[in-house]
């Protein structure tokens, strides 16, 4: 930690000199007793951070520490004092590297509260930092069991599964953990680290709107379309039919469909049923075969996606806002199972077979 302190005030513009010193002390600050101290060393570390940021760093790791609180509070990891207190004792044997004395602590923890998820995953931490990779398995099974919908404990499995030589099992895993929680940084980490180890790339179909659809108030809807459509452009008639879709929406149809919601907002249903309206207009032309030749190659994956049943999934992990990433839950509850399809069979490429390139 001093070493990195010298270093980045000699080389100020050094980003990972910066970033290096920040983690020391963000480490450091957890071996510490005192609550206050432990809070000062979170936001000077944070602070660090920050500089290294406007310098131009954008790694992982500076994101980690980019996402403590300004006020350097920390989480509690249990509403039970003696609970929460545990845990805490147990972090900073961790930070330490008392590994064997923070196990002690985190099962100390389970004990007292069998729910407790940090605990069961921390556990299986510690196993993974003394390289006793299947035993950190088992444990993150177990945090898994707790919390179903919390990515953590699948992506720590990946790692271990790689340290292990299995990757393809290591796939599935970091592909649960973006089922688990899809609109957080994190679950994609492990997936994007699985990825680069292994030179490939994901097949993520981004479609570029070239309509958009506006409100001044029910009975007022502005559709404005990209305006250098040529005649006959089958593109062009995607992109109208797909607005004409979402201006549907508004008013009396998104009131009969969605009766407990106080206002309109954009909605899974309404985004999955103009993409499909999209399609069939499309599907229905005379020519079609000649004219899908001529579609942006974003639209005809999204053919073939539409076709393989999975629209629903595509919507929710590629066009999603703020307000549509409401749906995931209550699909995530019904249809699991093809949400994993779709980032199985389309999205996440599998390793190429033995022998080849």
């Amino acid at each position: 930690m001093p070493l990195f302190g010298k270093l980045a005030a000699s080389y100020p513009s050094d980003i990972g000199l910066r970033e290096g010193w920040a983690w020391c002390i963000l480490q450091y600050s957890a071996t510490l007793s005192n609550p206050e101290q432990r809070k000062k060393g979170r936001v000077q570390a944070r602070s660090i951070a920050s500089q290294a940021k406007e310098l131009g760093d954008n790694s992982q790791l500076l994101q980690t520490m980019l996402e403590l609180p300004e006020d350097g509070s920390e989480p509690a990891f249990s509403s039970r004092k003696e609970v929460d207190d545990t845990m805490k004792g147990a972090e900073a044997d961790f930070a330490r590297g008392e590994l064997d004395k923070a196990r002690e602590g985190y099962l100390r923890a389970l004990l007292l509260d069998p729910e407790n998820y940090p605990a069961a995953l921390f556990t299986g931490d510690v196993y993974f930092k003394q390289l006793e990779y299947g035993s950190a398995g088992e444990w993150f099974s177990r945090a898994i069991q707790i919390g179903p919908n919390r990515e953590t404990a699948y992506r720590y499995w990946g790692d271990a599964l790689v340290a292990m030589g299995r990757d393809e099992d290591a796939r599935s895993k970091y592909i649960d953990a973006i089922i688990a929680e899809p609109y957080n940084r994190s679950s994609w980490v492990g997936l994007t680290n699985w990825l680069q180890h292994n030179k490939l790339q994901l097949n993520n179909v981004r479609l570029k709107d070239r309509a958009t659809v506006t409100e001044k108030d029910e009975k007022n809807i502005n559709i404005t379309l990209d305006n250098t459509f040529g005649k006959d452009d089958p593109n062009g008639l995607a992109w109208t039919s797909y607005s004409l879709g979402r201006a549907s929406w508004h008013g009396d149809r998104f009131k009969k469909e969605f009766p407990n919601e106080p206002k309109y907002r954009r909605t899974l249903k309404e985004e999955a049923d103009s993409l499909g309206l999209m399609i069939t207009i499309l599907k229905e032309q005379k020519g079609y075969e000649k004219k899908l030749k001529e579609l942006d190659p974003s639209l005809q994956s999204l053919i073939k996606i539409q076709e393989a049943g999975f629209l629903d999934p595509f919507v929710l992990l590629n066009r999603a806002d703020t307000e549509i990433s409401r749906d995931y839950e209550p699909y995530r509850a019904q249809n699991r199972e093809i949400i994993r399809r779709y980032l199985d069979e389309v999205v996440v490429p599998k390793l190429p077979a033995a022998g080849k390139q």
